[in-house]
């Protein structure tokens, strides 16, 4: 329990309940054995390792446009923060059934409907908001009316924009307390660290950027086409349905014309599901690169998180997760400074891809070499700062300085060409999971991410 709450309970006069603190370390294990890490990761597609790792320090993208977050930045504004919520609720410790942690988990991870009508889900949203709903019990008083009243601040900020309709269709109330926490503090990590103090997290969660503002990804596609946000490129949601017909909270002209922070999400996007990312259609052309851009779709270069950086050369391993490659570990990854900061660390002993076991929309007959040339390429672009040897001969990086190791799981779809791939200078190890997805195909869980982990660093 943080300092300021446990004097809070004290002034308060309410009887103090004390959230367990669980040691998340493996028995039998000293945590302070294992290597420290900076983990590269979106939400879901990361969050199965976490447990494998009692040392991280997780940098998350915060260019997500889906779902709740797509919502929240139409009306809001504001960094997406979809992603760092997914990861602080996985890396709440675990709790006994029925215990005031496990409540809060049950809250923080609680979505509302998608396949209701608008007028429903803000029913719902407004017994959370006046405290009514059944999801608060168990709760401590004191962590309730903490939640509720940043709660109260969103729903505030909401009403202050009535004109733009937001949509509480497949909102998460986790989100909806992060960003009201952002807003009012007017800082990410200040969200975090308040999120992590009334779940008794020790998580060590990293935005790649830090932000007030709206970030945007792009792909440049091989044939010159461009696909706008996160949800376009990864797992774009039909337009004009019944629940959402065409032109449904759209800004106004004024505001289209003037506001430096205008999201370019969809409203349609708040349709978005983790479920929708199974089935897809492929792009038309395979992707070129990722860019950021701004309002007006120029392209920008935003500096990356001091912290990400500074983790870069104290930290031992460097693990390129599981998940989507353009959307959750490139917006890592193109930043300025990051490639000659991860070729040039002192500290990192290896750099781990954990290969997907299968391609999606995005990476679309991807072989794993591809994976591989796409991190390089991304690292040695030209937003990086130029380097120069003798006689100003432009120098670069080899493979191995950016990936040493990958990871691929026995049975899974991607082709692996060991041989070519140790010719890189890059690792091999192959793993077995008896995790599988519906379709039989494999699927990482913390017990073999574990084991392989030991095999690298040995």
């Amino acid at each position: 329990m943080s300092a300021s709450l446990a004097v809070a309970e004290s002034r308060s006069g309410t009887s103090r309940i004390n959230l367990p603190r669980v040691d998340t370390t493996p028995t039998g294990k000293d945590s302070h054995s294992e290597p420290t890490c900076v983990f590269l990761s979106g939400g879901t597609g990361g969050n199965a390792l976490c447990s494998a790792f009692s040392r991280a320090y997780y940098v998350l993208p915060v260019s997500d446009d889906g779902g709740s977050s797509s919502e929240i930045i139409r009306v809001l504004g504001g960094p997406s923060i979809g992603d760092i919520r997914s990861r602080l609720v996985r890396l709440i410790p675990p709790a006994e059934k029925g215990s005031p942690l496990d409540a809060l988990r049950s809250l923080l991870a609680y979505r509302l409907p998608v396949n209701c009508s608008d007028q429903s889900a803000r029913d719902e949203w407004r017994s959370i908001v006046e405290g009514r709903s059944s999801l608060w019990s168990g709760i401590p008083l004191d962590r309730k009316e903490a939640i509720r009243g940043f709660l109260v601040y969103f729903e505030n900020e909401v009403l202050k924009r009535a004109h733009k309709n937001f949509s509480f269709r497949n909102g998460s109330v986790g989100n909806y307390f992060l960003a009201a926490a952002q807003g009012f503090f007017r800082s990410l990590p200040s969200a975090i660290f308040l999120f992590s103090s009334v779940t008794n997290s020790q998580a060590n969660i990293v935005p790649v950027i830090v932000t007030n503002h709206t970030v945007t990804i792009a792909a440049e596609l091989n044939d010159g086409q461009r696909l706008v946000g996160q949800c376009e490129i990864s797992h774009p949601v039909q337009r004009g349905s019944a629940l959402n017909p065409p032109g449904r909270g759209t800004h106004d002209a004024y505001e289209d014309a003037i506001s430096p922070d205008l999201p370019v999400s969809q409203s349609q996007n708040v349709d978005f599901t983790a479920d929708a990312k199974e089935e897809y259609e492929h792009i038309g052309a395979p992707i070129h690169r990722l860019l950021y851009i701004n309002a007006y779709g120029h392209e920008i270069f935003p500096a990356p998180n001091p912290d990400y950086i500074a983790n870069l050369s104290m930290n031992e391993v460097l693990i390129y997760s599981c998940g989507s490659l353009w959307t959750s570990i490139v917006p890592c990854l193109a930043l300025r400074g990051v490639g000659p900061a991860i070729a040039r660390s002192p500290s990192l002993k290896a750099k781990v891809l954990f290969l997907n076991s299968r391609n999606d929309r995005e990476t679309a007959d991807y072989t794993a070499v591809d994976y591989i040339n796409v991190i390089v390429r991304t690292l040695s672009a030209r937003y990086q700062p130029e380097s120069y040897g003798i006689g100003n001969v432009s120098t670069s990086f080899p493979t191995s300085a950016y990936v040493t190791h990958l990871i691929h799981l026995h049975g899974g779809t991607v082709p692996v060409d060991v041989e070519v791939i140790t010719s890189m200078g890059v690792r091999c190890i192959g793993v077995n999971s008896h995790c599988l997805a519906k379709d039989g195909v494999p699927m990482y869980d913390s017990a073999c991410a574990s084991q392989v982990m030991k095999e690298v660093l040995r």
